[in-house]
């Protein structure tokens, strides 16, 4: 008895061809996709530096303000003079390396005439009551340099700010100004860099850092479209000694 030769039918073979050029397209696009990503993340990083360790300038006023974008103006180092509204703070709930707390945005009104939110910095719980830190009340004409930062509307993940409730979740510039009455207010506001006598609320605490695992993403689509490719010639080859 003489053996047979099974062959793969022919259309089975045109479909995993297809299917390997589709995997190989795509996984070579994400990858591509990744490079330019990680280009941007290393531009962002680099202007976020040249940014926060620049001079201070003067805070953009409201003839500036339509320009304002976290491309072209986020983190860039500020300064304003003026008197803080203290009666007017609010707090929005944050986690820091200090732990869990709370932000301090109060409206600072400006020699310039308008007013911007400053973020004075983080409280712990048992310092949220204006009477915990009274040292840190400035009550007289301050200047205030900090990094200009964008608004955050909405909220923070999963929860919602209330104004009725006087819930904050997030540092919604417009939500917050509303709620307190500020007119003239900024769309940006300012992170403090330093804290108040007393050191409270505790400032500069402006995360500079940010994630950038973009080259191992592009690695690992590479990698997986030279997979395709490698399985694609060994499927081919197997082939073609068994029809030889």
């Amino acid at each position: 008895m003489t053996g047979t030769v099974t062959h793969r039918p022919r259309r089975g073979l045109i479909l995993l061809g297809v299917l390997a050029l589709a995997g190989v397209a795509v996984f070579t696009s994400l990858g591509v996709w990744q490079v330019e990503r990680l280009f941007w993340k290393l531009d962002l990083i680099r202007r976020v530096e040249e940014r926060a360790q620049a001079a201070p300038v003067p805070a953009p006023g409201p003839e500036d303000w339509p320009t304002v974008t976290a491309a072209s103006q986020e983190y860039r180092r500020v300064g304003v003079t003026g008197r803080f509204l203290n009666d007017q703070e609010t707090l929005v709930q944050a986690v820091t390396e200090r732990g869990g707390g709370f932000w301090v945005l109060t409206p600072f009104r400006t020699d310039r005439g308008f007013t911007v939110l400053v973020n004075r910095g983080f409280v712990p719980p048992e310092r949220r009551s204006t009477d915990s830190r009274p040292e840190g009340l400035i009550d007289q004409d301050t200047t205030v340099t900090g990094l200009l930062r964008v608004t955050e509307p909405g909220g923070g993940f999963l929860r919602s700010n209330d104004p009725a409730q006087d819930r904050w979740y997030s540092r919604d510039v417009a939500a917050i100004t509303a709620a307190r009455g500020v007119t003239e207010a900024a769309p940006y506001f300012i992170d403090a860099a330093t804290s108040p006598p007393g050191g409270y609320p505790v400032g500069g605490l402006t995360v500079l850092k940010f994630p950038n695992n973009h080259l191992v993403y592009a690695l690992t689509w590479f990698a997986l479209a030279l997979m395709v490719i490698a399985a694609s010639l060994y499927v081919a080859r197997s082939e073609r000694r068994r029809r030889g």
